[in-house]
């Protein structure tokens, strides 16, 4: 399948999310004080919103999340975690919805990138940095930052967004997907990562291990679309069992 451009959102993206400031929307956000609702109830929560970020369709996420979560599950089949996984990896955008933060798209999706360290020339238009605040403060301009060499991903801040807040809403709500799981919700967007290398220099062995897993589910999340529609109400019993295997039936958010 041809492979189309990514869109990137026009935005304050790298001028607004300098170090501090994560740090206070991943406290704020982390409370988990939005609602409370099951994972199908979120999926069709977001069948009103459509990603303007989404390089192929106009769909509801509705729609890529099942295509993308069948496609992985048709040739990894065995692999129900990663079906799961597929499924939920984008439930983050729920803070585009005015009941859960509201946020702006530019804030919700798009790539994401560690904050407190260096800014990689491999992230997306890296020039706009020497606007941001921390590219020129000496505690966050180095190569490690505030961070040292192999200190594992899950010790560094990333840029808030959809990624960052699925991932602590499935940890704090306790599930049993395997850390793989949890490293794809969180890095998925992590472009400069698992398209240019950037950033390795910080990763452990339990990261190095997942990000295999990362790239094969990247294979299937921007290009995995098609023009025909998944039957939900086929599907929905599978997903369903999933859910119930993994996640309490009720979760905040």
């Amino acid at each position: 399948m041809k492979k189309k451009k990514k869109k990137n959102i026009s935005s304050p993206f790298h001028i607004v999310y300098q170090f501090v400031q994560v740090k206070k929307m991943r406290e704020e956000y982390g409370k988990l004080e939005k609602g409370e609702m099951s994972i199908w109830e979120c999926c069709e929560v977001l069948n009103n919103i459509v990603d303007d970020s989404d390089p192929d369709l106009d769909e509801p996420q509705i729609m890529h999340l099942l295509q993308t979560a069948e496609a992985i599950r048709k040739d990894y089949p065995n692999e129900d975690w990663l079906h799961l996984t597929a499924l939920i990896h984008d439930l983050g955008k729920i803070l585009i919805h005015p009941n859960f933060g509201g946020l702006p798209q530019w804030a919700v999706v798009g790539d994401t990138y560690p904050v407190g360290c260096g800014f990689s020339e491999t992230i997306v238009h890296h020039k706009h940095f020497k606007e941001n605040p921390d590219y020129k403060n000496p505690e966050y301009n180095t190569k490690f930052g505030v961070y040292s060499e192999g200190c594992g991903l899950n010790n560094v801040m990333m840029t808030w967004g959809h990624d960052d807040y699925m991932y602590l809403v499935a940890k704090e709500n306790g599930t049993t997907l395997p850390s793989a799981g949890l490293f794809i919700i969180r890095y998925h967007s992590f472009y400069p990562l698992h398209k240019c290398d950037a950033y390795k220099y910080l990763m452990n062995e339990e990261d190095r291990e997942n990000l295999k897993w990362l790239n094969i589910f990247n294979k299937y999340d921007l290009y995995s679309k098609s023009k025909v529609p998944i039957k939900v109400e086929e599907v929905k019993p599978y997903y369903e069992s999933l859910i119930k295997k993994y996640f309490p039936a009720k979760l905040k958010w």
